[in-house]
């Protein structure tokens, strides 16, 4: 099977060595890809916002398969344009996209599927701004309607700083939209869907704050692991059964069925499991150790999808133990990152590269988001152990990281209200 690998980072360079390990996968291919990709597959240039190119590229290479990672291309329809070449795509249509594309559009369908979510309202002007944010708080979340590539959120209680970013948002054309805040821990629960047929994989807890402690301003994510101790395999089942499949039915009634992975962020607090947000997507950092686990042939699974023929049935085989992926980041990250720094000692088992680019034979930096160091063990003490023992191998001027990932669930501290 020859495979095509749309995106260019960490997330992409894990799917690639999952397919590496494939037995059925003969060809990897990635548009446009990152260093990382480049030891493992064949790098092509592409817009990954360009429908139709990204389409063309799958034609010209004969791809049997093609992996949409990033959300902006599923958005825009590379799905569609894909499938409509007559090649297998693992990735929703760009109407069942807007599951992520759009929060407004989320809130509806969650409404309509019975799905328990923060309250919302959405505000398309500064004058309505105010009268809006005095009906939320003591703790404002403010997010960005559009895509925002995880950093459109501020969660704060400083009303003054909500407003600042609402206003922000507000005068660069982008819908805000005010949510209740959500109490208890968050679980990010991966979905393979196929119409009304749902296969969860393990699920994981990302940490978005830039620094220890949760401190600091969101990010993209600074690590994950992978799977929590403290969630009940009973609650992944209710989420399966009153969150997941109610959306992919509403979805599929709607004429949009969703094909390919839908990404559940939720908040368990005292009434349960509630929805932060929904991706159209593998999520990035949680990918990276959730798949470190994986067994069961990753381009098997994901054609599956592809061709309408994944059962609910479908045993998934995993790795015993844990996996834990800690993000370097560049320096200044997440605001305006220092890019072009020379990095060494990140080539190497479990170093997942992202934002890394190859300049006259060494690594340099050339993006926010670097690499991700996962560890694999018995334990969280022992994953934790191994993916710092990685990640201090690796050597970028100005680099951070955070060195509390999974701390907490490594000292029983992670509970449900």
């Amino acid at each position: 099977m020859r495979v095509l690998v749309i995106g260019s980072g960490a997330r992409e360079h894990a799917f690639c060595l999952a397919l590496k390990a494939d037995p059925s996968v003969t060809e990897i291919h990635v548009a446009p890809g990152n260093a990382g990709t480049a030891h493992v597959a064949r790098n092509h240039a592409v817009d990954v916002a360009d429908p139709a190119g990204v389409a063309d590229l799958a034609a010209q290479l004969a791809a049997d398969l093609v992996v949409v990672g990033p959300e902006v291309p599923l958005v825009l329809g590379a799905a569609d344009a894909i499938r409509a070449k007559g090649i297998a795509c693992f990735g929703p249509s760009a109407q069942a996209a807007q599951i992520e594309g759009s929060k407004s559009f989320a809130k509806e369908v969650m409404a309509e599927a019975g799905v328990r979510t923060a309250r919302s309202e959405v505000v398309d002007s500064t004058a309505r701004l105010d009268a809006a944010l005095d009906r939320f708080g003591p703790i404002w979340v403010v997010k960005d309607d559009r895509l925002a590539a995880g950093k459109g959120v501020v969660v704060t209680e400083d009303r003054a700083e909500a407003r600042e970013h609402a206003v922000e948002l507000l005068e660069r054309g982008h819908p805000v939209l005010l949510e209740s805040y959500l109490d208890g821990p968050e679980v990010s629960l991966f979905c393979l869907v196929n119409g009304d047929q749902v296969v969860p994989l393990l699920p994981a807890q990302d940490f978005k704050r830039a620094y220890d402690g949760d401190a600091g301003p969101n990010t993209g994510g600074m690590g994950a692991y992978t799977p929590l101790p403290w969630l009940p395999q009973a609650l992944v089942d209710q989420i399966v059964a009153e969150v997941v499949r109610p959306v992919a039915v509403e979805l599929q009634q709607r004429g949009c069925p969703y094909s390919g992975l839908l990404y559940a962020g939720l908040a368990i607090g005292r009434e349960g499991p509630a929805v932060v947000e929904f991706n159209c997507r593998f999520g990035d950092p949680e990918t990276q150790p959730v798949l470190a686990l994986l067994r069961t042939p990753l381009g098997q699974l994901l054609r599956s999808v592809a061709d309408g023929t994944l059962l609910e049935t479908t045993e998934l085989e995993w790795e015993p133990g844990y996996a834990v992926g800690v993000v370097l980041a560049a320096e200044h990250y997440p605001a305006k990152p220092r890019l072009g720094d020379t990095i060494t000692g990140a080539v190497g088992t479990g170093l997942v590269l992202a934002g890394v680019d190859e300049k006259d034979g060494a690594l340099v930096s050339a993006g926010g988001r670097v690499l991700t160091a996962v560890g694999i063990g018995p334990d969280i003490d022992a994953a934790r152990a191994q993916a710092y023992a990685r990640i201090e191998q690796v050597h970028l001027p100005g680099g951070h990281y955070r060195t509390d990932i999974a701390l907490a669930a490594a000292r029983g501290e992670v509970v449900i209200p």
